[in-house]
């Protein structure tokens, strides 16, 4: 279907074209129109250009006035102070708008203009490592870009990063290799991820307590990674072991997160390995990297450390072996050169900035980046507790990503339980919706903080029916169906004839903004935009239906059937928004 205008742009258009006509020399002039509190809307760039045309600002406001007509889609446009215009529009024109949005499955939102190849990098864990609360944001931010982007046409590749490679490997390996049967399973059946991860676990501690106190025990695991490296086909075996291991246990998690990832975009740093030694000959080769005390290096003249002396990124250490950098800069290499990508996104924690600040730096001089494909790190804040400090558990380890998810589940079925009775909720159904409600609650909490803040992990707050919650949204979603089901013979038929109540209007241009609110996130790389955008349609909703009766007492016929179709509609706005951020939305709740 055809993408629908947005009221905006449509007044926004008939503004221009008035001032074009009033002040020809401006050219394409932008009437910078915003929502506002006195009006619909208010058009603010006349003054700017009065003064550069050296005119009388309220004269020139007057004259566009003059040029803008008015009935159908604008009820009436006023000049106030000094050349602002105060914009009304029509009830018919917001009611004819709506039910446009209502016909198309994508509520009228538009398809970007020029869509292009975004690889996102999220979701990193580390094999053989427990995910903690630290893995929770990317997963969380990353995936609901990826939606978010994909809705609006663009080409997504998910890539999860990996930490699958490196000196520990070694130590691992050479454990696995002296005690066989340690990553072994129980049955035949199928392992769950606590019994991948635990038998990670143990192997993880007893081959450090060896490495650490026998010497011959850690000289074997350091010529371990030396075969790993040099591709030694039993050694890789081993370390697939490893990995596949460790996946059982990833996939796990990322269930409980009703997050999908597929075995093709995980991509760990061993992906990579095949091109570092190209890559350091390219940078070397071309001058943007030298050679520094053996080590390969590239400087940067606003990077030193605290000596005054420049920090440089090392791509190749002085012993031959490869850092970070090399591995980066060669899936830059494998993201632009291969997959196609216009944009990367990079959605890694902030303390992790400067790395990749000099990281893309390196690649645009090395002409891997340039003005067609760009490299954006989507940062993200650390989580931390109720008291503010980084979230940790009472003995002060790092909370474990399961067990907070698990607790969240337990708190929201709690919740659940309470109205269960209530809504007929059947016992299925109460284990069901708790886990929406908890999950959605947790990633809720994390998509409706801008990214870059730190937050406060606040259970209680996360699960509570009011406030900025996503059991708010939940609730004002399923309360709608419920008005829906419960509405007889009444059907949703919009009525672009009638009169709208304040509340009615209210809500109407709230949702004919769903379209440009999603550019705007998509653009900015900023999912907190959409989620206070929901948390704003479900409180106008609120106001509607407290003040504006739906089935009882029962308005006239006409009356009832347009603000049901404003239900359903705002019903759809939400569940298609929540989808985008990863939450699901139960019809009884």
């Amino acid at each position: 279907m055809a993408s629908v205008p947005s009221l905006a742009s449509s007044v926004n258009q008939r503004v221009a074209d008035a001032l074009a006509s009033a002040l020809p020399e401006a050219g394409a002039a932008d009437p910078l129109l915003r929502r506002s509190d006195r009006a619909d809307f208010q058009a603010n760039g006349i003054l700017a250009l009065a003064k550069k045309a050296k005119a009388n600002p309220r004269e020139l406001a007057a004259t566009v006035v003059e040029g803008i007509p008015t009935g159908d889609l604008i009820q009436e446009i006023e000049v106030s102070g000094p050349g602002f215009l105060n914009i009304t529009i029509t009830d018919r024109a917001i009611v004819e708008t709506l039910a446009a949005r209502a016909g198309d499955d994508r509520l009228g939102v538009p398809l970007a203009a020029n869509p292009g190849t975004t690889v996102i990098d999220y979701a990193q864990p580390n094999v053989a490592k427990e995910m903690h609360v630290g893995h929770l944001r990317s997963a969380v931010i990353g995936a609901a870009m990826v939606e978010i982007l994909e809705f609006t046409g663009e080409k997504v590749v998910r890539r999860h990063h990996i930490g699958d490679w490196g000196t520990q490997f070694g130590m691992l390996i050479q454990y696995l290799l002296e005690h066989p049967h340690e990553l072994d399973h129980k049955s035949d059946e199928e392992v769950s991820g606590e019994e991948a991860m635990s038998n990670l676990n143990r192997l993880y501690k007893a081959s450090r307590a060896l490495f650490d106190s026998d010497e011959e025990f850690k000289t074997r695991a350091r010529a371990r990674v030396v075969d790993l490296q040099a591709g030694d086909p039993e050694t890789l075996s081993l370390w697939q072991r490893f990995v596949d291991e460790s996946k059982i246990y990833f996939y796990s998690v990322f269930d409980k997160l009703d997050m999908d990832i597929q075995d093709p975009d995980v991509v760990g740093e061993s992906g990579y390995n095949d091109m570092l030694v190209e890559t350091c000959k390219l940078l070397e080769d071309s001058g943007v990297a030298v050679r520094s005390n053996g080590a390969l290096c590239v400087f940067f003249d606003d990077v030193k450390g605290p000596d005054g002396n420049p920090t440089p990124l090392i791509v190749q250490k002085s012993d031959g072996g490869f850092g970070y950098a090399a591995t980066d800069l060669s899936a830059i290499r494998d993201r632009v050169g291969n997959l196609g990508a216009t944009e990367l996104i990079y959605v890694v924690d902030a303390r992790q900035s400067l790395h990749f600040k000099m990281v893309f730096e390196t690649a645009r001089r090395a002409g891997w980046l340039n003005d067609e494909v760009k490299a954006v790190q989507l940062a993200f804040g650390t989580v931390l507790g109720k008291d503010g400090k980084p979230f940790k558990t009472r003995e002060g380890e790092t909370v474990r990503l399961v067990d907070l998810l698990d607790e969240a589940v337990e708190r929201a079925t709690a919740v659940v339980r309470e109205k269960a009775a209530k809504v007929g909720l059947t016992e299925a159904e109460i284990v069901e919706n708790g886990q929406y409600v908890g999950i959605g609650a947790v990633k809720y909490a994390d998509l409706s903080t801008s990214a870059a803040r730190d937050y406060k992990f606040d259970l209680d707050q996360m699960v509570a029916l009011n406030g900025d919650t996503s059991v708010y949204l939940q609730y004002a979603y399923a309360r709608i169906k419920s008005i829906l089901r419960n509405a007889g013979d009444r059907k949703p038929v919009a009525h672009p004839e009638l009169e709208l109540d304040p509340a009615e209007r209210a809500l109407g241009l709230h949702l004919d903004q769903f379209g440009e609110l999603i550019a705007e996130s998509a653009a900015e790389h900023a999912p907190h935009k959409l989620a206070a955008y929901l948390y704003q349609l479900a409180s106008l909703y609120t106001t509607f239906y407290d003040q504006c009766p739906v089935v009882k007492p029962e308005p006239e016929l006409v009356v009832g059937e347009n603000r049901l179709f404003l239900c359903d509609l705002t019903a759809r706005t939400l569940t298609k928004g929540m989808s985008l951020l990863g939450i699901r939305t139960p019809e009884k709740l």
